[in-house]
């Protein structure tokens, strides 16, 4: 709080007192933006003004030190009095600026009194290494420039100066502009002794370096050589070089170096220095190669040796003359002996001579080509332009010569022997190395003396054939580089051949590969063959384009959905492999990978699952199932051929065909006038209601044979059914009272109360509901049974009485004998059985027919083949003989041996008339 007059207002780094136009500050720091040596000890003071401690109420006990808005411990503070408080740092590595001092006002708030800036640094370096060269610019004009290290970063403003004096004479110092390490004096004294130094100051102060004392003249660099021109000479291997100089022999006299290159080469050669060391304008080069194109540049410097090299001279270029070729072209061959054995195809093939070899444009090559069995016989001379000659010559050794030829002259020989067997000691140990970007191919030295060696090499790829590359070797060599374009991650097929003064060694070959690389692929697995537990895999070895590399090994990754993966490890040789312990009825998915020596490459994912039965599992369920089926079906055949009969009966039973009955063409009661025709429909559809059988007593059992008893038979098996069978056929009902069967006697019962059935039909016209019937008597001509269900479901309500009577009249009449059937439906059979008080009758059994049946019956039943036989039964009984109780005693059929059939009967018209 203050009165308007007089108030403290805060500014920054500085707390003033305003009264009216006057403006006063609180304190201030001594000392005032000190600069200090890095490291060294610095005591600050914070001095406040007395006018402020009154009025503000503030004391140096109250004061805080900053560095940088970072409070200084008190540990340094130091209260002096109660004005003045000081600050004291013991290494100023840690000084920041800025460096404020304040005090807590009232209400302890914190006001800034005052701050200064602290600038640290080092103090300079004596100066080192001071060095001056005077540069020629022109002939008069030599400027000299000098060099120094200035020492270590100060931090601070540093300035060098570049000092120099003759004798007693001082010249204005040299000031750096751009750098602090270099000066140019533009004016020097040759012939003079001069003094130099560089002195170099700041704010913590000065250092300089050892003065350097010298003569210009032995520091000069002068101005290289120029106006150089190449001339060819009469020699093809020297050419002339002449020059200028541009600086004068009174001043300084010079010595000179010449280097040259071939063009396209890097590399430098120089001519002797001693060769050069005097003054002059020209020189002579010799030594050179022939027809080639060099590149010359030169130097110069004081003669003594005293001072600086010029620099490099424009660069010139100078030919040097032709010359006839140094050697012969390097030569090889190529056998092919596939087209005929008594001949050889050779290819002949040389290399081009290089620019240093040729010594000039080679114009043509000339081959001789002389057969070493006939001496005597002229050689063979090609003159060619190409590096290539193909011939067809028989087998056998031959001498080839190529030499080549340019307008100077040809070129020593180049000879080659080829054998007619390769029977020499080839080399041993054929090895490769990649080093230093190029292949190196080594070998160990047959034990013979070896002429030269032939490197043979091309490019193994899927997509081209093999072009073969070569180079000679001397013979006291055992390794080389491959001096063609070998390119990494190919594979490169090399075979080194020794040649000998007399023949050549059989070539050794290896693979190798400049660079190798991981494979482009994997190999593409598939199942061969998938079992139970296991599972053959195959694969295609990878082409040598997709290799990269040499493959060291296969591995094969392979596992469940749910499972872990498991790897195998196969050689890199094998193409199939079988999985083993396998989860059967499972999928797996399988991988392959392929390893190079720098790493591997997986192929795609391939899926199988296993069988659920093993090899032979299948076989030995079905074999079993298959033959205990054809057991069954075989029994089932044989039981079904032994029971053939009973099962057509069940089966597929003989089902009469009603319009195949004759019974329409006969009656009993129809006097023989009406003469009926078969073809003529003597009954209206519908019109026959009744059929009855009639049973006939045989009176004489001698007059009967065993066959004609075999129809009684069939009476007693019909026991159960005999009995009250009504018709159900049109709802008619049975006009015969029930009877007492045969088959219903005692078994001790003789044989007199068996009797013999003749079947009998008793046809009714106009009998149809409420019609009055005619009755018409026919007999029935059929052969076939009668359906089983209607007859069985009437069996127990036939009647007999008054059918007795007709049976007995009728077997008096034609000694026929029926029998009955229970397979026929719509019938009702009844039988009667008399006992043995009434001597010689048997019982009758009646069967009646609905009107619906008796017009089925109308249509005419087929005959049997039975009926010969019955009709020689009736023939017989009606001749008056009869059958006693005597005839069956003791051989009376049982029911079950009775068998059920019907006897056949022949239809007549007007009357009963035997078959």
């Amino acid at each position: 709080t203050s009165s308007p007059q007089q108030r403290f207002t805060l500014i920054p780094m500085q707390f003033f007192l305003v009264s009216g136009e006057l403006v006063q500050s609180c304190g201030h720091i001594i000392p005032e933006s000190p600069v200090l040596a890095l490291g060294s000890n610095f005591t600050a003071l914070c001095v406040l003004n007395e006018s402020c401690l009154d009025f503000g109420n503030i004391y140096a006990s109250q004061i805080i030190w900053k560095i940088k808005n970072r409070v200084v411990p008190k540990e340094q503070y130091r209260e002096i009095n109660r004005t003045v408080s000081s600050v004291t740092f013991n290494d100023t590595s840690s000084l920041a600026t800025p460096l404020t001092c304040n005090i807590l006002a009232d209400g302890q708030i914190e006001q800034n009194i005052y701050g200064i800036t602290v600038t640290v640094g080092l103090p300079p370096e004596k100066p080192k290494n001071l060095s001056c060269i005077v540069h020629q610019v022109s002939k008069l004009t030599y400027p000299m420039n000098c060099t120094w290290n200035p020492g270590r970063h100060t931090f601070l403003d540093t300035h060098f100066r570049l000092k120099y004096r003759w004798l007693q004479e001082n010249f204005p110092d040299c000031i750096p502009k751009d750098v602090n390490n270099s000066c140019t004096i533009t004016e020097v004294q040759f012939f003079v002794n001069m003094k130099v130094w560089v002195e170099a100051a700041n704010a913590l102060g000065k250092a300089e370096s050892d003065p350097l004392i010298l003569d210009p003249i032995e520091i000069v660099k002068p101005l290289p050589p120029h106006n150089l021109s190449v001339n060819s000479g009469v020699l093809p291997t020297v050419l002339k070089l002449s020059w200028e100089n541009r600086i004068s022999a009174a001043v300084m006299k010079l010595k000179f170096n010449i280097r040259y290159r071939i063009m396209g080469d890097t590399n430098w050669m120089q001519v002797p220095p001693e060769d050069t060391a005097s003054p002059r304008t020209s020189f002579s080069v010799q030594g050179l190669r022939p027809y080639t194109e060099y590149v010359f540049s030169i130097r110069c410097m004081k003669e003594d040796g005293v001072g600086y090299w010029s620099d490099w001279s424009e660069e010139k270029t100078g030919v040097t003359t032709e010359d006839k070729p140094s050697k012969g072209p390097p030569i090889w061959r190529i056998i092919d002996v596939s087209h005929s054995p008594p001949s050889w195809s050779v290819h002949l093939m040389w290399k081009a001579l290089e620019p240093f070899e040729a010594n000039g444009v080679i114009l043509q090559y000339e081959v001789t080509v002389r057969a070493k069995s006939s001496l005597s016989s002229p050689p063979e001379k090609y003159s060619v332009n190409t590096t290539n000659l193909t011939l067809k010559m028989p087998n056998g050794t031959y001498e080839v010569t190529v030499v080549a030829r340019n307008k100077v002259g040809a070129s020593p020989p180049s000879v080659l022997l080829i054998p007619a067997n390769n029977s020499k000691a080839p080399v041993k140990n054929v090895r490769t190395l990649p080093k230093d970007g190029k292949l190196w191919v080594g070998w160990t030295a047959p034990n013979s003396y070896v002429l030269k060696y032939v490197i043979e090499w091309c490019l193994v790829s899927n997509s081209s054939d093999c072009i073969i590359e070569w180079q000679n070797e001397p013979g006291n060599v055992q390794g080389t580089y491959l001096k063609g374009d070998i390119k990494p991650f190919k594979c490169y097929l090399i075979t080194v051949y020794p040649l000998y003064a007399d023949g050549q060694g059989s070539g050794q070959s290896v693979k190798a590969y400049l660079q190798q690389d991981r494979p482009s692929k994997g190999p593409t697995v598939q199942t061969k063959k998938v079992g139970k537990a296991e599972a053959v895999l195959t694969w295609n070895h990878l082409t040598v384009d997709e290799q990269n590399g040499f493959i060291r090994s296969y591995t094969i990754f392979y596992k469940t959905i749910d499972g872990n993966e498991t790897a195998v490890t196969v050689d890199p040789s094998k193409t199939e492999y079988t999985l083993s312990s396998l989860a059967s009825d499972t999928l797996y998915t399988v991988r392959m990978m392929a390893y190079t020596d720098e790493g591997g490459r997986s192929g795609p994912d391939f899926t199988f699952t296993t069988q659920k039965f093993g090899k032979g599992e299948i076989e030995a369920i079905v074999v079993p199932v298959c033959l205990a089926f054809l057991l069954i079906v075989l029994l089932g055949v044989l039981f079904c051929f032994n029971k053939r009969d009973l099962i057509k009966k069940h089966i597929w039973p003989i089902v009469p065909d009603p319009s195949k009955s004759n019974i329409a063409q006969w009656s009993p009661q129809v006097p023989a006038k009406h003469n009926f025709s078969s073809k003529d429909q003597m009954y209206p559809e519908g019109s026959f209601t009744d059929v009855s059988v009639v049973e006939i007593e045989a009176d004489d059992k001698k007059s009967f044979s065993e066959q004609d008893l075999k129809p009684f038979d069939l009476l007693k098996k019909e026991k159960s059914t005999s009995e009250g069978h009504s018709s159900g056929i049109g709802g008619s009902s049975c006009m015969s009272s029930p009877r007492q069967s045969v088959s219903d006697s005692d078994e001790g019962e003789t044989t007199q109360n068996t009797s013999s059935t003749v079947q009998y039909s008793t046809v009714v016209l106009n009998g149809y509901r409420d019609q009055t019937p005619v009755q018409v008597f026919s007999r029935s001509e059929s052969t076939q049974p009668l359906l089983d269900s209607e007859e069985r479901s009437e069996d127990h309500h036939a009647g007999g009485g008054d059918s007795t009577t007709q049976r007995q009249q009728y077997f008096k009449q034609n000694g026929v004998q029926g029998e009955t059937n229970t397979d026929r439906p719509c019938f009702e059979r009844m039988k009667q059985i008399t006992s043995a008080n009434e001597g010689d009758t048997i019982g009758f059994a009646q069967l009646q027919i609905s009107g619906q049946c008796s017009q089925l019956l109308g249509l005419g039943l087929e005959k049997n083949s039975q009926e010969a036989a019955v009709s020689d039964v009736v023939q017989a009984s009606t001749e008056g003989q009869t059958v006693g109780p005597e005839i069956v005693e003791g051989n009376t059929p049982s029911v079950d041996e009775m068998p059920k059939s019907y006897l056949p009967q022949t239809v007549r018209q007007g009357g009963y008339m035997p078959q």
